[in-house]
């Protein structure tokens, strides 16, 4: 579904990512995992071609998408909900959710789409009507999911899902992303938390100072002295 290879990035003259590789296939949940500023969202953000790399491939179906602009690899299947859970504070919970019916289309119409995203997150139906500034922060990250999903995505992008919330409201997050996945979508999910890491995923990469330093098993972690130093912050 999804191949990213030896990518480098560098911002301002400086590395941020150090010929990173991941691989996620379809219908698979595959995690992140790394601290602040390790390359997470830099990562995310150059898939959807928010970044320009350096140097490296990336590839949706086999398809090249380096160099497309954001709005074309969105048209593509690939949805994103960012860390910031940016939602248009001025349109309602059900126009935010309804935006990316009216860019891309598919097999599902629009109807099928809103409802496959209220079906995820039910407690949004409560809130059609409310405009975006008078969510709060878990609602405002659900809407964003939301929203990511009624673009019928082939693969899922989700920045940091649960970072900064209640603990009351992340298991709410965790069961939708469930949901997600039991939709057949494809997953990648980036964390910088271990114990956010969902207990269905598949597959664990974890980045340090821009570098892959651990693929495979999430129960492998434990394993390697070092990556389990880092992804416990004792490092």
């Amino acid at each position: 579904m999804l191949s990213v290879k030896e990518l480098v990035v560098d911002i301002d003259g400086s590395h941020i990512l150090r010929g990173v590789s991941i691989d996620v296939s379809a219908g698979e949940l595959v995690c992140l995992v790394g601290r602040n500023g390790a390359g997470k969202s830099t990562t995310f953000r150059t898939i959807m071609g928010q970044r320009k790399p350096v140097s490296g491939a990336i590839s949706l179906e086999g398809l090249s998408i380096v160099g497309l602009r954001p709005f074309a690899i969105a048209r593509l299947g690939v949805g994103f909900a960012p860390e910031e859970s940016e939602v248009f504070g001025d349109l309602s919970v059900a126009e935010n959710i309804l935006l990316p019916t009216w860019t891309r289309e598919t097999d599902r119409s629009a109807a099928e789409r809103e409802a496959l995203a209220y079906r995820v997150f039910p407690k949004l139906e409560r809130y059609r009507a409310r405009g975006g500034q008078q969510l709060s922060g878990g609602e405002r990250k659900m809407v964003s999911i939301a929203r990511a999903l009624a673009l019928d995505p082939k693969l899922l992008l989700l920045d940091e899902p649960t970072e900064g919330l209640s603990p009351a409201i992340v298991p709410s997050i965790v069961d939708g992303i469930a949901s997600i996945r039991q939709m057949g979508h494809a997953v990648l999910i980036a964390e910088s938390n271990l114990h956010h890491v969902p207990d269905f995923a598949d597959r664990l990469y974890v980045i340090e100072r821009g570098e892959i330093i651990y693929a495979g098993t999430p129960a492998g972690v434990e394993t390697d002295a070092r990556v389990a130093r880092v992804v416990k912050g004792h490092a």
